[in-house]
């Protein structure tokens, strides 16, 4: 009997800690944003904005823990009702990413409000909707939310690994609060 309890505990760990995605809408959003890296051109005119000169990248890989830390900060965002990178008690996803067992290089700690790895969105009625809008990044002038996601630059084309949260919400401000977290461990 011992040894049933046990395998069934092996079988669960494995079968469901692995390459969990917590819904669909989060699981759409990392499946669409890996096909426009892989062709950003092709998509210009579907998303609205000319993505000519983007080059496409490397497909990125879901991270579990990525992805927790990113629907916990979604679920944060609906249950207290707001939209930002940093909560109301002035954390930022660097922190939390380290706090969740994704070790960070010492450097990106030294402020405990630093954002390096997130994207967030607020208001989308679904994933794809999201991805679009970020991507187009109205109202970002250094257009982050779109290197971010794309690869864009030096920084961000080495980051490999991703999580996604997005939770629908009622009676806030916004239909939805997203968390899109691209990170790489070593640097």
């Amino acid at each position: 009997m011992k040894y049933i309890i046990l395998i069934f505990i092996c079988f669960f760990n494995f079968s469901f800690a692995s390459n969990i995605i917590q819904n669909d809408d989060a699981k759409t959003a990392f499946v669409y944003l890996n096909k426009i890296r892989q062709n950003p051109d092709s998509y210009s005119k579907e998303i609205g904005v000319d993505l000519s000169d983007v080059s496409p990248t490397h497909q990125l890989r879901w991270n579990d823990t990525l992805a927790l830390v990113a629907e916990e900060r979604a679920q944060d965002m609906a249950d207290r009702n707001y939209c930002a990178h940093v909560d109301p008690e002035g954390y930022g996803v660097n922190y939390k990413i380290n706090k969740a067992g994704y070790k960070l290089n010492k450097l990106f700690l030294e402020d405990k409000s630093s954002n390096f790895f997130e994207s967030i969105g607020c208001g989308h009625e679904n994933g794809i909707e999201l991805i679009k809008e970020l991507i187009i990044d109205r109202n970002t002038p250094d257009l982050g939310h779109r290197n971010h996601l794309l690869g864009i630059g030096e920084w961000d084309k080495n980051l490999y690994e991703i999580g996604i949260g997005f939770v629908k919400a009622k009676n806030t401000e916004y239909i939805s609060y997203a968390s899109i977290i691209i990170a790489k461990h070593d640097f």
